[in-house]
């Protein structure tokens, strides 16, 4: 395997890179792809899977943030909605328009002047123009399960939606091209410093648990809530770790085909259902996180009532209930605090904050969308006013183009358009790799599976279904009636004995069940809505 190709490489202790990146997460791939891209001999390294953290469990919502242009903060507003249409033209298939609608309820904040007034500079600084007004007649055509005789109407604009996890390893396979080195399972452990400067970095592999060293004068840490772990004075980065669950449910079950929202009648704060890998998902919540960090985070009973709330407020009659929920997911946001505690969750600053140690630089918090323009700050930072000139140039771009080829026979338009956005120049290679026949109740191939198994660094199995594919999230159980499928056409590409494949079954469900699913609590009928 390419993994342990590289391990044994770098055991022998005299590997040197330009730039080592601690984490496999959005922001890492992303300083990992513009330092390859660069020329810069480049390795990252990720404790768990890639993605395994906040960048497989966000809202999957490419999008500027008009809560943030809200409340004050046009700056990142006007970069976000810049790196949006960037990331449109570049990755179609993989990021992708989808209309959001805000109902206006007589009486209720917002207004529909206060927010068109919104809108109208949420569009100007994006460059394109998406709002539109909706009578209420019309708002009942987009979602026909608004009701309410107060609905006054409806402020329809366009944002944007990804698969945040594909967008990683889309990332990343971009970064391999230009000769970055990525590894998952890699535990950065401690930094090694000559008279105070950065040296080089202990790192342990995870699954053999042996140690090694490799040199470097910079290393830039994109470690998300961990950041914390390689300093010198943790005290510096004061970081909030705040949970954000969601709810998926069956399309038939709440089917929209744009993105809802509105604000909870609980806090006022902005929630929405939207549609989802042939789905319907229901978020956000923003709670403060308590336990243990390296623990599968994974929703409350509290927020499974919260976000059906949702439901029941949009969609009255709809009496959606724990049974009709296929799967959950929670994820932990690194946001940067004054470390005060005072502000409500909701009401902390999404920016991003760096800090610089000798040749350590860290960098935390910030927004998916605006990953590209993190990456690049950190680089420019990391290499010094010297340097600095050896980046590629800004406008250069993230993503190779696909290379343009026929659709197969029995491939659907939309898959195709996916398969595209998803894997890039690898799409023929993938398509070669097994049949292109779908998985039933699902939009995925199964070559997509076999090609993830020989080419995308899986370990484990919920690298396989939770990350590489997310069938354990869009089918009933963790798709664990596809076991039996899934190991006749896997096993023989992951090397694995029949023992390892149980015990990777036995891992899969334990993580499922604590991670995924609703929590004990919540299953009893009597809360049902």
């Amino acid at each position: 395997m390419q993994r342990q190709r590289i391990l044994s490489d770098l055991a022998r202790g005299d590997a040197t890179f330009d730039v080592v990146v601690v984490g496999g997460g959005i922001t890492g791939a992303g300083v990992a792809r513009e330092a390859a891209g660069s020329g810069l001999r480049t390795l990252l390294v990720e404790q768990r899977d890639f993605a395994w953290g906040t960048s497989s469990r966000s809202s999957k919502m490419v999008h500027g943030g008009l809560r943030y242009l809200g409340r004050g903060h046009p700056g990142l507003t006007r970069e976000a909605l810049r790196e949006r249409e960037r990331l449109l033209a570049e990755a179609p298939g993989l990021v992708e328009r989808l209309p959001f609608i805000m109902p206006h309820r007589q009486g209720r904040f917002p207004g529909p002047r206060l927010f068109q007034l919104l809108l109208r500079i949420y569009d100007r600084m994006a460059g394109v123009r998406t709002r539109r007004w909706l009578p209420s007649h019309e708002a009942r055509t987009w979602v026909p399960g608004l009701g309410g005789s107060d609905l006054r109407g409806a402020s329809l604009f366009l944002d944007a939606v990804t698969d945040d996890a594909r967008l990683v390893l889309r990332v990343l396979e971009e970064a391999r091209r230009d000769g970055a080195l990525c590894l998952n399972y890699v535990r950065a452990e401690s930094v090694r410093r000559d008279d105070g400067r950065v040296s080089g970095l202990v790192l342990r592999d995870q699954e053999s648990d042996r140690s090694f060293t490799v040199h470097t004068p910079r290393v830039i840490n994109a470690s998300g809530a961990w950041a914390c772990d390689l300093q010198r004075d943790p005290a510096k980065v004061r970081l909030r770790p705040l949970r954000g669950s969601h709810l998926v449910l069956p399309w038939s079950r709440l089917p929209v085909s744009c993105a809802v929202s509105l604000l909870h009648p609980r806090d006022r704060r902005p929630v929405f259902a939207f549609p989802w890998s042939g789905m319907t998902v229901l978020g956000t919540t923003d709670l403060d996180h308590t336990p243990p960090l390296n623990q599968e985070p994974g929703i409350t009973p509290e927020e499974v009532h919260y976000l059906l709330a949702i439901a029941e407020e949009l969609f009255p009659g709809t009496r959606l209930s724990h049974q009709d929920i296929v799967s959950t997911w929670a994820g932990v946001r690194p946001v940067v605090t004054d470390g005060e505690g005072r502000r409500p969750p909701s009401g902390e600053s999404r920016e991003h904050v760096m800090w610089q140690d000798a040749g350590l630089l860290t960098i935390a918090g910030g927004k998916l969308t605006t990953f590209r323009t993190m990456a690049r700050q950190a680089l420019i930072a990391a290499l010094g006013p010297d340097q600095a000139g050896r980046l590629r140039p800004e406008s250069q771009p993230l993503f190779r183009p696909a290379a343009v080829q026929p659709r197969p026979a029995g491939v659907s338009r939309l898959t195709w358009r996916r398969l595209l956005g998803y894997h890039g120049q690898a799409l023929d290679e993938l398509m070669a790799a097994a049949e292109p026949a779908p998985i039933a109740g699902t939009g995925t191939l199964w070559a997509e599976l076999v090609w993830a198994c020989r080419r995308e660094a899986v370990v484990h199995l919920d690298d396989l279904l939770l990350r590489r594919t997310r069938l354990g999230l869009v089918l009933p159980d963790g798709a664990d009636a596809l076991l039996p499928d899934i190991r006749r056409r896997c096993q023989p590409a992951l090397g694995w004995t029949d023992e390892r494949w149980q015990w990777e079954v036995r891992r899969y469900r334990q993580i499922h069940r604590a991670a995924y699913r609703l929590p004990d609590e919540s299953r009893n009928p009597t809360h049902d809505h």
